[in-house]
């Protein structure tokens, strides 16, 4: 993989158990993608997406294979990398406010500037007004941009986003969709982001991965333009347009059918 990727994975492999009954959920993977990319993740269930993320995360040694980042080989969790599951998992005895500071408090960072940069994000996610709240009071989606201000709150270099807005209703999923774009788009970020959802992944990433069944497999990569077009016209007619459709229907077709196996 060039040394040009910021994010580097190399023929990375990925296995569960012993002898016979191992199961393979990743196959000599390679994929690069540079600093400030938003890279989407598609393919069947069981297909590796949130392996692949794990490794990056420094969750899951790879069994065989490098994962990088600037270079440096990944050999654990880092605060360089902000994790964002499909569940929420706030902490319920803490505040809002408590929930968005509490990594800058673990690092350290004085009171004063994690209650800043805990506030910056609340109001960037639209939560400052409800800092004094507890979790248990936040409706699903409110939940989930809590969730993303407390992994901003940490300066992460990159976010890695497992199925972040698979458990919302439709119309509170696709705001939450317009306001990470718009997040990603003001801080520059690098966003791996994992999905079932072809309309999701083409709409928000600059490049959509897919991957095949099991042991997972790079597929095809697509570029996407639809990240960068989408500050400029409403989500619905980017959604609208037939090149979007296009091509949404040419990774649908993809997986469905199995990935070109």
């Amino acid at each position: 993989m060039s040394s040009r990727h910021y994010v580097a994975f190399t023929d990375v492999s990925v296995a569960f158990g012993n002898g016979e009954g191992a199961v393979r959920a990743l196959d000599r993977v390679s994929l690069g993608f540079g600093r400030g990319s938003f890279v989407c993740v598609v393919g069947p269930s069981g297909c590796g997406k949130t392996t692949l993320l794990n490794a990056l995360a420094g969750f899951q040694a790879p069994t065989s294979g490098r994962v990088s980042v600037a270079g440096s080989e990944v050999r654990g969790t880092g605060p360089d990398r902000g994790v964002v599951f499909q569940h929420a998992a706030l902490f319920p005895w803490l505040t809002v406010a408590g929930n968005a500071a509490f990594g800058p408090r673990l690092r350290g960072v004085g009171r004063r500037a994690r209650a800043e940069k805990a506030e910056h994000w609340l109001r960037i996610v639209g939560l400052w007004e409800f800092r004094d709240r507890y979790p248990y009071e936040l409706s699903g989606g409110m939940q989930q941009r809590l969730a993303l201000a407390r992994a901003l709150a940490n300066d992460p270099s990159i976010l890695l986003m497992d199925e972040p807005f698979g458990a919302l209703d439709a119309l509170t999923r696709e705001r939450m969709q317009e306001e990470l774009q718009a997040v990603w788009r003001a801080s520059g970020m690098t966003i791996l982001f994992i999905t079932h959802g072809v309309e999701e992944a083409v709409f928000l990433g600059t490049d959509v991965v897919v991957m095949s069944p099991r042991p997972g497999r790079i597929v095809e990569r697509f570029a996407s333009p639809f990240a960068q077009e989408a500050g400029t016209r409403g989500s619905r007619a980017v959604k609208s347009d037939p090149a979007f459709v296009a091509l949404r229907e040419q990774v649908l077709g993809l997986i469905l059918d199995g990935g070109g196996h």
